[in-house]
């Protein structure tokens, strides 16, 4: 007697909702903090342990952090290469205070 192909289980589909562009980690975006523009992306994680310049504790390797730098000329007159040099990484909530 021949078997019954079986299908894939059909699970009810969520409502569609749009992209939140603010949640994607690779995606820098430019912040105004304290007059000072920065870019700022999200990480994810990292391999390294940085210190977190707004409360000086580590930040340890795999944690979700922020990483900063500023992008205004009067700040940073620097290109790409001194622009990684002058990146921040902060804990989340401190960049947020």
């Amino acid at each position: 007697m021949p078997t019954r192909k079986r299908g894939r289980r059909q699970t009810p589909r969520k409502e569609w909702q749009p992209l939140n562009m603010e949640r994607l980690a690779s995606m820098p975006r430019t912040v105004q903090r304290r007059g000072v523009d920065y870019t700022v992306s999200r990480i994810s994680g990292s391999e390294k342990t940085y210190i977190c310049p707004g409360c000086n504790h580590p930040i340890a390797p795999g944690t979700p952090h922020i990483v900063a730098w500023a992008t205004d000329s009067g700040y940073a007159p620097f290109g790409l290469d001194t622009g990684v040099g002058a990146r921040r990484h902060w804990h989340t909530r401190c960049w947020g205070l």
